[in-house]
């Protein structure tokens, strides 16, 4: 089994290709999340998070406001390192959790679908591809304004935040364009998974793997003989 690190930008339309991927039977882990649940109340994470950002964060029912945390570690780059620091070991520990259940399951592959994969640079070394979901400047533009009722002034400012699509394009091992419609990018994501499907890499893992499962497999037959004659 191999790893492949999947990202976009904000209104590339990832979560359109992470839908396709999942019809087509697909082990799918989603950051995103996987980040909400770590920090749920009683959680490790979030009891962390209440010692050094205070209960000034939290809403009634007791969960983190986003939105107000947010807002604090925008302004304040040290803050955001220090709430890194807290959630990423707790957010790769399940991701490793889900990575064995789907490896134990005998999934040819395992999809990370990680928001910030190229800007963590680090991440992307341990995956065997990078698949990025990439539309043109205009179509990122006009989608984002319309999904989120933006002017123009807003949505080009988020979209600045954020790693340029044409970057992280020259990083990526295979680029999904979704500058079109839902039929070219469904197409673009079956070519993918048959690619990846039909991969030869750690074909030397995998017939070692099962060789040993049909070896220790052969030696409890013949004890079971044993012991019922």
């Amino acid at each position: 089994m191999f790893l492949v690190g999947l990202s976009g930008g904000i209104a590339s339309g990832k979560s359109t290709v992470v839908a396709v991927l999942r019809e087509l039977g697909c082990a799918v882990i989603d950051a995103d999340v996987i980040a909400r649940q770590v920090v749920q109340p009683h959680s490790k994470a979030h009891q962390q998070i209440l010692q050094h950002f205070g209960t000034e964060i939290l809403l009634e029912n007791g969960e983190i406001n986003r939105e107000a945390l947010g807002s604090i570690i925008f302004s304040q780059p040290e803050k955001r390192r220090l709430l890194n620091s807290i959630t990423h070991p707790e957010i790769l520990k399940e991701m490793l959790k889900q990575i064995l259940k789907y490896f134990v399951l005998g999934y040819r592959y395992v999809i990370l679908d990680i928001p910030l994969l190229f800007e963590t640079r680090g991440l992307t070394r341990l995956m065997k591809y990078t698949v990025l979901v990439y539309c043109d400047p205009p179509t990122q533009l006009a989608r984002l304004m319309k999904r989120s009722g933006l002017g123009v002034a807003e949505a080009e400012a988020r979209i600045s935040s954020q790693l340029p699509l044409e970057e992280k394009r020259r990083w990526a091992t295979h680029v999904i364009d979704n500058s079109g419609d839902w039929e070219s990018t469904r197409r673009q994501v079956l070519q993918l998974h048959t690619r990846l499907e039909d991969s030869l890499d750690f074909l030397w893992a995998r017939l070692a793997v099962g060789t040993a499962v049909a070896g220790l497999g052969g030696l409890v037959f013949l004890l079971i003989r044993h012991f019922i004659s």
